[in-house]
């Protein structure tokens, strides 16, 4: 199959020899570790089964590519309309997930939210989740995950405590809880979520 060509706004993204001065910065650098480590293929494996199908329709959104998505929500702690907006903004993301702005839109909040939903209508969210931190851990890494700018990965020691274990038990179930598991009782919307909508509203009553 031959190869798309690259539109303008694809070759702006990957440099192309336009920024002389470009630096990688440390988002740069993450993403790449995490294009090489995580097993993308794998998990779409995984995921295939419950993914919409190809028919009559408009097409679904590549699965790897949503997947990728998903993981950058956790990473950097991104709620939906959130992380729409970061891929709009950042030419690293768009690199990472595979969109072209020449050529398509970025999925917007909505699409992001029931891809989530479908994952863990099905068990999926903390299985794939886990399934990635077992391929940091046995490689000697582990994420840190933060803003948009300070996601991180660290050397994870080679021995630790059953304190820090129970910690790190706590902390990853606490960003799972509020930034990914859809409350019936919210909407279908996490915690993160539902607290953002609420100000917005109360915003737009002041307003």
């Amino acid at each position: 199959m031959p190869m798309k060509q690259r539109t303008l706004a694809m070759a702006a993204d990957q440099g192309s020899g336009y920024e002389q001065y470009r630096k990688l910065t440390r988002r740069d650098e993450f993403l790449k570790t995490m294009e090489a480590i995580v097993p993308w293929a794998a998990l779409c494996e995984v995921i295939e089964p419950h993914y919409p199908k190809a028919g009559n329709g408009r097409p679904p959104i590549g699965l790897e590519r949503m997947l990728r998505i998903h993981f950058i929500q956790h990473w950097f702690n991104l709620a939906d309309l959130a992380c729409e907006e970061a891929l709009y903004d950042s030419a690293s993301l768009r690199r990472f997930v595979g969109i072209d702005l020449g050529r398509e839109p970025v999925p917007d909040a909505t699409t992001l939210l029931k891809f989530r939903k479908r994952l863990n209508d099905n068990k999926l969210g903390e299985a794939l989740f886990a399934q990635v931190g077992q391929v940091l851990q046995s490689k000697g890494f582990k994420v840190n995950t933060g803003t948009i700018v300070d996601a991180t990965i660290i050397g994870a020691p080679s021995s630790t405590k059953n304190a820090d274990k129970a910690r790190d038990a706590v902390l990853n179930w606490m960003a799972f809880y509020n930034h990914s598991r859809l409350h019936s009782s919210l909407g279908y919307l996490s915690p993160m979520q539902f607290e953002q909508r609420w100000y917005e509203a109360q915003r737009k009553k002041a307003a």
